[in-house]
């Protein structure tokens, strides 16, 4: 499988190298041979140890086509002189690798495609010049893992290869565009420190939500960095519903006045306020270009990682525009020691240095000297002479800085990362492992692909708290810096660090950020409102403009009986059948409950209305009861009024049920009480206006057999069956279908009347028309009664009395139909009144009058001189209550 595996390598990094034609070239006369077309003379740095990770950096840079690295880069120095510095300082820690010594192989790439794949493949077989592996594959390999490519496409070519023996590649490069990476079967030694592009979006979009900015510019550079962005971007931002793009404009490479003042005419007519770039410093020298011509003002900007951190925006023909921007960094963080490391390099550390020039060069670059021999003219030019005496301490140089390690933090991570997992996979326990049979890796016989096991589950926390560990894509939890541009009164420019993005596995992505920090361009010193529309306060839900995105909108208020209680409210929701919505359609209050109630103006007047009526019934029947004796009262059959005046009474008393808040009892009862309380009432009469037709009867000839049938006890007997007649009704009614109360909503959308269903109209309707033949049948013998011969006729007062009754309930039937709520109750209750109070005065009116005004009418001698008649009448009524007990039949006939 080994063999297999090197032969396909091989003839896959010939493949390659044939076809970008960097190592080999065909013969002129088209021969199968090939031949070297460069040798190239790798630059590295070295450190022996029981395990070795690799580097791969860009500290040289190619400049002609000789075959040697003659331009130094400072930064890329300090990176991998920043990995040195890390591997002893976990050489140092007895915590992390005891007894395991880590050494290093650094290569530089030279800026070069060519270079770099040679260095990485050198790293992967232990050789220079050729990288086959040696046939006994026993011992650790020559290096366990590799820290770099800082390119993208010097990472893809190695990761394409070295992949096959899954050696662990931690690059420092985002590759946010390289989607290829995602795919874990083809690169599956893939990791990274740095975080993605697509975080980066995801960060800004978290800012936006942060200021409330939902309605901003973009614009990208025209290259797979600023393309991709934009489709990321406007993805993203659609998913996260966090605002719209008001414009998407791409900025062109190189000079094109024309394009950037079309650009700038478009930022300058949107009513965008913010406005995020994702360029290089080209384009974004050119754009401010045109914003200082055109006099640009009140914009804020947001900037991607890209140009956030370049000085050479910094001008004071741009600060005025570009103070107070918003920035995307990589993470900065701290490491202790690196500067005093970084101090003590010196070129007579041959121990360890593999190749010199490099050394070298780095000590010219910083001190402006030359080594001897020099280059011809040097010295003639006034050049100086290296002498390794020079100080660093006493050179300013930004080599030495350590305040912005940014990369270098992600390098530190690296190795971090790489010896974390190298830490758990010595730490395993035989026969627990997690490979075949449950073995163990050993130092002895280690393999790359088992350290890449323990490097996809790795898990730590730097110094600085940041959390390391690695997704399915081989991501690392991805960590910004927001920076802000901060122009000092002296005129420089300071970019300070004023928050952070950063995703967890515990908490996601989260966004922190200290506002008192930032410094905004902008006269109020507050951050600006770039919006669309104006949010919708609570009351109001949005309502998308026509042919608009979604951030521009109406704000429509809310229909009765639907609030928001939010901003920005899409919909508004209905409130519970309980509530309805306040004035302001904010929130839901509870509807206001109608019923008759004892404190509002109606409800007291009937319940006053009621309390009178009864007070006067009272004193009615006790000015009966205390002239009870007198021929008038007498005459007037005594017991039928007492029995009537209490009927009265507790038909004014049942009125008192119809007001108050309705309950099951006083649903109930109301309307039997009513109704019982007014047969009784009307039975009275019947049997009274019956009683005074028998008497007028019996006073003709031969008319006194009649009287047998209307005794007391047959009144009694008579009233009972009439008003049991009533109970049963009642009874039924509320054993079929009772009354009960009920909130009613119908009626009125903001109040829920409280009222009581009669349950079944057809009780309540035998009801009603029980009582009301009665009283018609009361009215009829009545009416028919009123012209006997009599001053004193009392057919004539129930005649009129009934009449006042009759008119009252055939008036209450369509008013009450009619009346909603609590005035259905209030009808009912003024019918009832109306009727009692009727019967009262036209039935009793006329008797207390003279009791107790025209007392000199109440004798007999009176009532005898008012006519035979009456003193007839007074005589058979005397009879028929006292149950002849007194007179005689032949009294009346003498009398008659």
């Amino acid at each position: 499988m080994g063999d297999f595996l090197v032969k396909y390598l091989f003839l896959y990094v010939y493949l390659i190298l044939r076809s970008s034609s960097f190592f080999f070239s065909e013969s002129s006369n088209l021969s199968p041979s090939c031949k070297l077309r460069r040798q190239f003379h790798l630059n590295g740095m070295h450190k022996a140890g029981d395990v070795i990770l690799g580097g791969l950096f860009e500290s040289l840079i190619m400049v002609n086509s000789d075959t040697l690295c003659v331009s130094f880069d400072p930064p890329g120095f300090r990176h991998a002189m920043t990995m040195a510095f890390t591997i002893d300082e976990i050489n140092k820690n007895s915590n992390l690798l005891p007894n395991v010594t880590l050494g290093y192989s650094l290569y530089d790439n030279c800026a070069t495609l060519g270079i770099g794949f040679s260095a990485a493949l050198s790293l992967a077989s232990g050789q220079e010049e050729q990288f086959l592996l040696q046939e006994n594959c026993l011992g650790t390999p020559p290096v366990m893992g590799i820290v770099g490519d800082p390119f993208s496409t010097f990472s893809i070519a190695t990761s394409n290869v070295l992949g096959l023996f899954k050696l662990p590649i931690v690059s420092l490069v985002s590759l946010s565009y390289c989607v290829l990476f995602n795919d874990r079967q083809r690169f599956p030694s893939f990791f990274r420190t740095i975080p993605s592009d697509a975080f980066q979006v995801r960060a800004m979009i978290q800012i936006l939500k942060h200021f409330d900015w939902t309605w901003v510019g973009l614009l990208v550079s025209d290259d797979d960095y600023g393309l991709h962005a934009a489709r990321s971007f406007q993805f993203d931002l659609a998913q996260s519903g966090g605002g719209c793009l008001a414009y998407s404009e791409i900025l062109p490479w190189g000079n094109d006045p024309n394009e950037y003042k079309r650009i700038v005419d478009v930022m300058t007519k949107s009513t965008a306020r913010v406005i995020i770039v994702f360029a290089h410093q080209m384009q974004m020298t050119q754009l401010m270009k045109e914003v200082v011509r055109q006099n640009v003002t009140g914009l804020q900007w947001i900037a991607s990682e890209a140009w956030t951190l370049v000085e050479g925006l910094h001008t004071t023909a741009f600060m005025p525009y570009l103070a107070g921007t918003l920035g995307i960094a990589i993470r900065c963080g701290k490491i202790p020691g690196l500067r005093e490391f970084l101090l003590r390099i010196h070129p007579d550390q041959h121990h360890m240095i593999l190749n010199a020039f490099q050394m070298r060069q780095f000590w010219e670059f910083t001190f402006q000297c030359r080594f001897a021999p020099p280059p011809a003219g040097w010295v003639e030019s006034g050049g100086a002479l290296c002498t390794g005496q020079e100080n660093l301490v006493n050179v300013e140089t930004d080599y030495l800085d350590a305040s912005e390690l940014r990369p270098e933090y992600n390098i530190y991570k690296a190795v971090y990362a790489l010896a974390y997992a190298l830490n758990d996979m010595l730490l395993c326990i035989p026969g627990k492992g997690p490979f075949r049979g449950q073995s163990c890796a050993t130092l002895q016989r280690l393999d790359p692909w088992q350290l890449m096991y323990y490097l996809e589950k790795v898990n730590f926390t730097t110094p600085n708290g940041d959390q390391v560990s690695f997704d399915e894509n081989g991501e690392a939890l991805p960590i910004y810096d927001v920076m802000n541009w901060l122009q000092l009164p002296d005129g420089r420019t300071k970019v300070q660090n004023v928050g952070e993005v950063k995703k967890s596995v515990s908490k996601g992505e989260q966004l922190t950020i200290d506002e008192d920090k930032i410094f905004w361009n902008f006269e109020l010193q507050e951050p600006p409102r770039s919006v669309c529309s104006e949010s919708c306060p609570p009351g109001t839900r949005m309502a998308r403009k026509r042919g608009q995105p979604i951030c521009c909108f109406d704000c429509i208020p809310c229909s009765e009986g639907k609030v928001s209680n939010a901003t920005d409210s899409l919909e508004c929701t209905s409130c519970p059948e309980d509530f309805w919505s306040s004035p302001q359609r904010d929130h839901c209050v509870p509807k206001k409950t109608e019923f008759l109630s004892y404190h509002e103006p109606l409800g007291i007047c009937l319940t006053t209305a009621s309390l009178l009526g009864t007070f006067v019934c009272a004193v009615v029947l006790g000015i009966f009861t205390y002239h009870r004796s007198t021929p008038i009262v007498r005459a007037n059959n005594s017991e039928l009024s007492f029995l009537l005046l209490v009927s009265l009474k507790l038909c004014f008393l049942c009125s008192l049920l119809f007001i108050g808040h309705p309950k099951l009892w006083t649903c109930q009862l109301r309307h039997a009480a009513f109704g019982i309380s007014f047969v009784l009432c009307v039975s009275c009469i019947l049997v009274k206006t019956m009683v005074v037709l028998a008497v007028f009867k019996a006073s003709k000839p031969g008319g006194g057999a009649s009287l047998k049938w209307f005794g007391a006890m047959q009144q009694r007997g008579t009233i009972m069956v009439l008003t049991s007649i009533q109970a049963a009704i009642c009874t039924a009614w509320l054993v079929s279908a009772s009354p009960a109360p009920y909130k009613n909503t119908q009626y009125h959308n903001d109040k829920i009347v409280y009222e009581c269903v009669v349950g079944s109209t057809v009780g309540f309707a035998v009801l009603l028309g029980y009582i009301g033949l009665l009283a018609t049948l009361s009215f009829l013998l009545a009416f028919l009664a009123r012209n006997l011969p009599d001053n004193f006729n009392e057919a004539k007062l129930i005649t009129f009395s009934m009449l006042i009754f009759c008119a009252v309930w055939v008036a209450f039937v369509p008013a009450y139909v009619n009346s909603p709520g609590k005035y259905a109750d209030a009808v009912e209750v003024f019918a009832i009144l109306a009727s009692s109070f009727g019967l009262l005065v036209a039935l009793f009116g006329p008797k207390c009058y003279i009791i107790l005004l025209r007392p000199e009418r109440n004798t007999k001698k009176a009532i005898m001189g008012r006519g035979t008649i009456v003193y007839l009448k007074f005589i058979l009524l005397s009879i028929l209550e006292y149950k002849y007990s007194k007179y005689t039949m032949d009294h009346v006939l003498v009398a008659y």
